[in-house]
């Protein structure tokens, strides 16, 4: 498909962009699937312990739609035995085309999916959960952030989470984790994943099933307002920790959350909802909506209003496709110059002007590696930012991801292949514990690359590359003024 987004696992799932919907418990359902899928997503429906009869109608619906390729989400650990063997049958019966699994890797249920003809798909928090899946004989694996809404398997950050597990598998790899618009998608396929996966940003949307109250609550929050937690553990094993907007539960205002007694707080469908259980606000509930899991990731403060889910998803293809897609050029064409044999007869003199092919690639990958440690440390230091910082670090994070996919898709079309190593600048910026202190290294950093953008762009022929390059530069001095000023005040 003639789009700079598609990669290998779209064909895999029968999408047109590489960009999913999360099988959210209750939330992910057949009218949002329907709408992801038709803006050229792929959805997975969020059937963790739903009966039969509901796994059957939500498929049923998605079918009814014209929607054909789809999946279907299961959390074994989290679903009676009885009741996960009825689903699986129900699966296999309804062949439908994927199943995605979550919080443990059960090796003969993959194998006896794959045996049946379904894809599987699991989502993993570690590199050893990540091979364990990919020898199970998963077809894909999601990898999962600790920046992740809802359920968090792992303890990483999604940014050193793929640049240890995309090189340690050979299945295709999503990221998830406080991912909220185009230039996420970007940054993780700059550090090696073939797609994104969203959910809080399409919890925010008319289409999914979320009660009206929690989607407010995530129109109006900021990153600083999730927090991890086990308080949220009824119907769950011990020990599973979830991201959510604090409320009056996670500031200790509802008592001792393990004292085992259970306090109905909502009622769906005759069923009872407890306080401290993991059931989210859903339209079908009513109760104490304050008091329930109100899920969230780190994307949360990028998301500031309900918005059609076909409508946030050709944005953020929109704003993907401005970073990935460095030149106009037609596919083919973009295909034959960077055929190893066109570089080596005509690159340098018609590319490349008064610097090589070898040596231009080697500026390239140096600045790429600079610029993922950038997005990284602007990553996790607005974690931690006070409101006030907040947003200048983030769009300072956004720059440094735009920048990775210019310098990634220049290296791809100058026949190389981008690095995955991420600078040494990272490290020692994540070690200084003081925040100014951090952002004023941070601002060193952008000044190197702007020496060495200095530098180098007198020698580039290439009018895209030039101009491209330029920008980076231009952005740079303005990220670093922006900083400085920041900084002073």
């Amino acid at each position: 498909m003639n789009t700079p987004l598609h990669r290998p696992v779209c064909d895999l799932l029968g999408c047109r962009y590489p960009l999913v919907l999360a099988g959210m418990g209750g939330v992910a359902r057949a009218e949002l699937v329907t709408a992801v899928s038709r803006a050229g997503g792929f959805g997975f429906l969020g059937m963790v312990r739903e009966p039969v009869a509901r796994i059957r109608a939500e498929v049923a619906a998605v079918r009814a739609a014209g929607v054909e390729r789809f999946g279907v989400n299961l959390i074994p650990a989290g679903t009676d035995p009885a009741l996960l063997g009825a689903q699986i049958e129900t699966l296999i019966a309804l062949a439908v085309p994927v199943v995605g699994l979550f919080w443990d890797v059960p090796a003969p249920l993959v194998g006896r999916l794959r045996a049946a003809g379904l894809r599987v798909v699991c989502q993993v928090g570690s590199v050893d959960e990540a091979r364990a899946a990919e020898a199970a004989g998963a077809d894909a694996l999601i990898a999962q952030g600790v920046e992740a809404g809802g359920h968090v398997r792992g303890a990483q950050p999604l940014h050193a989470l793929l640049g240890e597990l995309t090189p340690a598998v050979s299945v295709p790899v999503l990221a998830a984790g406080g991912l909220a618009d185009g230039a996420d998608v970007a940054t993780v396929l700059a550090l090696g994943a073939q797609g994104a996966v969203f959910g809080t940003a399409l919890i925010a949307t008319p289409e999914s099933f979320a009660h009206d109250f929690h989607k407010q609550r995530l129109v109006t929050a900021t990153a600083a307002d999730t927090l991890l937690t086990e308080d949220f553990h009824i119907n769950w094993p011990p020990g599973a920790k979830v991201r959510v907007l604090a409320n009056s539960v996670t500031r200790g205002e509802r008592g001792d959350p393990f004292t085992g007694t259970r306090t109905v707080i909502g009622e769906e469908e005759g069923r009872p909802i407890y306080l401290f259980s993991t059931d989210s606000p859903l339209r079908s509930m009513t109760g104490d909506f304050e008091a329930m899991a109100l899920y969230a990731g780190t994307g949360v403060g990028r998301i500031d209003a309900v918005v059609a889910a076909g409508e946030r998803l050709t944005q953020i293809v929109a704003d993907a496709e401005a970073l990935l897609a460095v030149d106009a050029m037609p596919a083919a064409e973009a295909a034959r110059l960077s055929s190893p044999a066109c570089f080596a007869a005509d690159a340098d003199a018609q590319y490349m002007g008064e610097i090589g092919r070898e040596e231009l690639l080697a500026a390239l990958d140096e600045l790429l590696e600079a610029e993922r440690a950038g997005a990284r440390v602007a990553l996790h230091t607005a974690n931690d930012a006070p409101a006030e910082l907040t947003p200048l670090v983030r769009a300072i994070q956004h720059d440094e991801a735009r920048w990775c996919a210019l310098l990634t898709q220049s290296i791809q079309r100058l026949g190389g292949t981008p690095s995955r190593r991420t600078g040494d600048f990272y490290a020692k910026a994540m070690a200084i514990r003081d925040l100014p202190a951090r952002l004023a290294f941070l601002n060193r950093g952008q000044r190197w690359v702007v020496r060495k953008l200095q530098a180098l762009l007198p020698r580039v022929g290439d009018a895209r590359l030039q101009a491209g390059l330029g920008a980076m530069l231009t952005a740079h001095e303005a990220n670093i003024a922006r900083v400085a000023a920041a900084l002073d005040g």
